[in-house]
C-alpha cells in the first residue's frame, strides 16, 4: 500500500499540470476573443471557414494520408501550411480549399517533403507563443489584430493592420530565437 500512495500522488500532480495547461489554453482563447476587435460574426466566419476547409482536406483520404496540412483563416484569407509528398497533392489541397464558400484568398505555403517531426512542431508552437507574448508586452502593439502561425521555423503574420503595426510585428518576430524567416500576409489599413 505504501508504494501505491506515491504513485497516486505522482498521477495527481501530473494531472494538475494537464489541468493547468488546459486551463491556460482555454483562458488564452477567451482573452483572444475579448481582445480581438473584429466583430464576433467575423471571428466565427473565420473559424467556420477553417473548420470546413480542414474537414474537406481530411475527407480526401489519399491526400490526408500523405500530408500534414494546417489551415488558418483571418479575415477570410486562408493560409495553408505543412507538408505533402508531391506537387500534385499540394495543388489538390489548394483546389479543395478554394471550393469552400466565403474565402477571399488562399495562400498555399505547403512544402513538398515528409511531415515535420513532433520536435519541429513543438518548436514551432514555442516560437508562436514567444512571439505572441512579446507582442502583448510591447507598448502600442495591437496584437489582437494579428494572427501568428509558425511552420518549420517560418513565421506567417496575418491580419488587418497599419504599416507601422506590421513593421513592429515583423521586428518582434525576427528577434525570436528559432525564427528562420518571416512572411507577411497583411491587409493594410489607411
Amino acid at each position: 500500500m505504501k508504494k501505491f500512495i506515491p504513485l497516486i500522488v505522482i498521477c495527481f500532480l501530473s494531472l494538475q499540470g494537464c489541468f493547468f495547461i488546459a486551463g491556460a489554453a482555454a483562458g488564452a482563447a477567451a482573452v483572444a476573443v475579448v481582445y480581438d476587435h473584429r466583430k464576433i460574426e467575423k471571428i466565427l466566419l473565420d473559424e467556420r471557414i477553417a473548420k470546413n476547409a480542414a474537414d474537406k482536406l481530411r475527407a480526401n483520404e489519399e491526400l490526408h494520408n500523405n500530408s500534414h496540412i494546417e489551415v488558418n483563416c483571418f479575415n477570410q484569407q486562408v493560409l495553408l501550411t505543412g507538408e505533402t509528398t508531391t506537387p500534385e497533392f499540394r495543388e489538390e489541397a489548394e483546389e479543395i480549399v478554394q471550393s469552400v464558400p466565403d474565402i477571399k484568398r488562399v495562400y498555399n505555403q505547403i512544402s513538398i517533403k515528409g511531415p515535420a517531426s513532433a520536435l519541429t512542431q513543438a518548436s514551432d508552437s514555442w516560437i508562436t507563443a514567444k512571439i505572441k507574448t512579446q507582442m502583448l508586452a510591447t507598448k502600442g502593439m495591437q496584437s489582437s489584430t494579428i494572427k501568428v502561425v509558425t511552420e518549420n521555423g517560418t513565421v506567417y503574420l496575418m491580419g488587418s493592420v497599419t504599416r507601422d503595426q506590421a513593421d513592429i510585428a515583423v521586428s518582434i518576430a525576427r528577434q525570436i530565437s528559432g525564427v528562420q524567416r518571416v512572411m507577411k500576409i497583411f491587409q493594410y489599413k489607411n
